[in-house]
């Protein structure tokens, strides 16, 4: 056996043997991904300029394709309502998790998660405009942790500096 023929046998043996590690830590990730499907529902107030008003919330969390979940929500407030939907997956080909999400209010985002333990949370932020063309942030922080989720919502108008916000907790 030549010198390029032994290495070619090394390096296949190599990846033999490496091939259940690497799918192992990606179906670790995708199971605690999958740990969430279900439906969920949460209550908080939205607070903010002095007020606050009951927020009401259901998230419906799916399996998707790929080792993806899938998520669609529902926020109710006194005279409106929000709704969001998205994807989570873990992506190996970038050793991360990738949230990304769309709403009724015209955010559309994507996040990086960050992982501590089995802990992920992932920070959605944007710039946008309001009905009266005035610059509003708007922004969730989706948080996975120990079998339960929490969202985060923040509204800040830049023209008034008004901040209104919400943190869910949910519970299935």
């Amino acid at each position: 056996m030549g010198f390029w023929s032994r290495v070619l046998a090394i390096a296949a043996v190599v990846m033999v043997a490496l091939a259940p590690t690497m799918g192992q830590a990606q179906s670790r990730e995708i199971e605690l991904l999958t740990s969430y499907v279900g439906d969920w529902r949460g209550e908080s107030a939205l607070v903010g300029g002095g007020k606050s008003e009951p927020f009401r919330c259901r998230l419906n969390v799916s399996t998707g394709n790929l080792g993806k979940i899938n998520y669609t929500g529902r926020c109710t407030l006194v005279n409106a309502t929000l709704s969001i939907s998205g994807t989570i997956a873990y992506v190996a080909a970038n050793n991360r998790y990738e949230a990304a999400m769309s709403s009724n209010a015209g955010y559309t985002g994507l996040a990086i998660g960050r992982v501590s333990g089995d802990r992920i949370s992932f920070d959605l932020r944007e710039q946008a405009k309001d009905k009266a063309g005035s610059d509003v942030r708007i922004g969730a922080a989706i948080l996975l942790n120990d079998d339960r989720i929490t969202v985060d919502f923040e509204v800040e108008f830049n023209n008034s500096g008004e901040v209104l916000k919400a943190s869910v907790p949910f519970s299935r």
